[in-house]
């Protein structure tokens, strides 16, 4: 048992835009095997549509992906608005995180919005999982974040002060909507390390994905990296990869994670009471 090789754990970082495709279809069984085809065991989804409205049919995006992909599921909603219909469920927008490996504890954060001149006010949050691996236990943030300057910055303060109560190595992923040399993805790079970049990869762009428009000639490729997946020094990447896909905007990236086997990585299991009925 001693020799026992650390784990590797496939990680998948996704905005997934509801499952609208650059050709203008929603379609969430493309982007499944999207996900499927990749063989990531964990994945933490963006933009994820819980009975949000006709453009993804009033469907639980979050169940209907967890069944189809068979994996344990947690899901934090940003928008939160009320039915259309009497008796009908809230109509929720957020993030979402898949797992092969079963979830123990999952929390949804709001993040502190700040008003600015420019971009929109939609709320931001990054969703929190433990994930049970074998006999360890990984912290898992899922983040979409602002486009607006100043909020960014106080949304990774805010990652950074809930990363730092975590009592497991943690894997902080997302649509961060900045690219590397901004100010916050540089203080990221502080605390965490970035798998793309320590695999020399700093030039695998996420954003847009490609795509041809026939009718106007106009020919889109990346040309920006904004969507990361950050991890703590217990952990070492083997390798990183961009996938090739225009069933969203975003194109989604994996990485190949190997964990650092050590002692009391699994949470502490409380001590049955010694009192007496």
């Amino acid at each position: 048992m001693k020799n026992r090789k650390p784990p590797i754990v496939k990680v998948m970082s996704f905005n997934i835009a509801h499952g609208l495709g650059m050709d203008g279809i929603t379609d969430l069984e493309r982007t499944a095997t999207v996900i499927e085809d990749s063989c990531a065991t964990v994945i933490g989804l963006q933009e994820v549509d819980r009975f949000f409205g006709e453009r993804s049919q009033f469907m639980d995006q979050v169940e209907w992906l967890g069944n189809r992909l068979g994996m344990y599921t947690a899901y934090g909603a940003n928008l939160d608005y009320p039915p259309e219909r009497e008796g009908m469920p809230n109509q929720q927008y957020g993030n979402a995180i898949l797992s092969k490996y079963p979830i123990t504890y999952s929390k949804n954060h709001h993040m502190t919005p700040v008003k600015q001149w420019y971009g929109n006010d939609e709320q931001r949050g990054v969703l929190e999982a433990v994930i049970e691996i074998d006999d360890m236990a990984i912290n898992v943030f899922n983040a979409h974040l602002s486009l607006k300057d100043e909020e960014l910055k106080l949304s990774v303060d805010e990652i950074l002060a809930l990363t730092e109560k975590s009592k497991f190595p943690c894997i902080v992923m997302g649509d961060f909507n900045a690219p590397p040399f901004y100010a916050p993805i540089r203080k990221m790079n502080r605390h965490f390390t970035d798998a793309f970049l320590k695999m020399k990869r700093g030039d695998a762009y996420t954003y847009p994905s490609p795509h041809s428009y026939h009718t106007t000639g106009v020919d889109l490729k990346p040309v920006t990296r904004i969507d990361y997946i950050f991890f703590s020094p217990e952990m070492e990447v083997a390798q990183t990869a961009t996938i090739s896909t225009n069933v969203s905007d975003h194109l989604p990236i994996v990485a190949d994670l190997m964990l650092a086997r050590k002692k009391q990585l699994t949470p502490q299991k409380e001590k049955p009471s010694k009192a007496k009925a």
